[in-house]
């Protein structure tokens, strides 16, 4: 299948991705698709900095933002029958550099379609690290009447505007369908042996 890298043990999985996102720097992974450590599992770069980059472009709020989401990477635990997946990437900027103490907000649809109104289940926010790097750990999110799965996000460089857009998932049969849908917004999405493992870099 598309995407699955197997070793001595099987598929990898998705703590092995992330560990691997983790040890590489950002640098040497801006428009090279070459050997190496850019072969490893999840390191594929979006499009948004592969040869010449362009900001991250904006998609609509929508209905279901609430502020003041807690600071959590673990969504996964509010929702455990859900897929797992882990999404992570850098903030960069115009650049390609890495954009240190940077906002991450994402919000979504649980396995059912549905938000969480009342509470912060599957909402959370947090900074990217002094190489510009994020990642939380949550769930795919189901499509609902009039939407392909997708996954909200704002994005905020230290004393920058709020970059507010929506990811979206490849090969979706839906994603043709959403009048919202942009393929400049798919996530690079690598199969593991115990869920998925999501890439998205935004530019801002």
């Amino acid at each position: 299948m598309a995407g699955m890298r197997e070793g001595a043990f099987g598929l990898f999985d998705r703590r092995t991705a992330l560990a691997t996102f983790l040890t590489a720097s950002v640098l040497p992974l801006i428009g090279a698709r070459t050997t190496g450590a850019q072969e490893a599992p999840g390191l594929s770069l979006t499009p948004a900095c592969d040869g010449h980059p362009q900001p991250t472009i904006t998609q609509t709020e929508g209905p279901y933002f609430k502020p003041d989401a807690p600071l959590k990477q673990n969504l996964a635990g509010d929702r455990p029958r859900g897929e797992r997946m882990t999404l992570a990437g850098f903030v960069l900027d115009a650049r390609c550099q890495p954009v240190t103490r940077a906002l991450v907000q994402i919000w979504q649809a649980d396995e059912t379609g549905a938000y969480d109104n009342r509470g912060f289940t599957l909402r959370g926010h947090q900074y990217s690290d002094d190489r510009g790097r994020w990642w939380f750990s949550t769930i795919v999110p189901a499509a609902y009447p009039g939407r392909t799965r997708h996954i909200h996000v704002k994005v905020q460089r230290p004393g920058g505007r709020v970059l507010t857009t929506q990811l979206y998932f490849p090969n979706d049969p839906l994603n043709r369908r959403d009048g919202l849908f942009n393929p400049r917004l798919l996530m690079n999405i690598s199969e593991a042996a115990d869920g998925k493992f999501a890439r998205y870099d935004f530019v801002v």
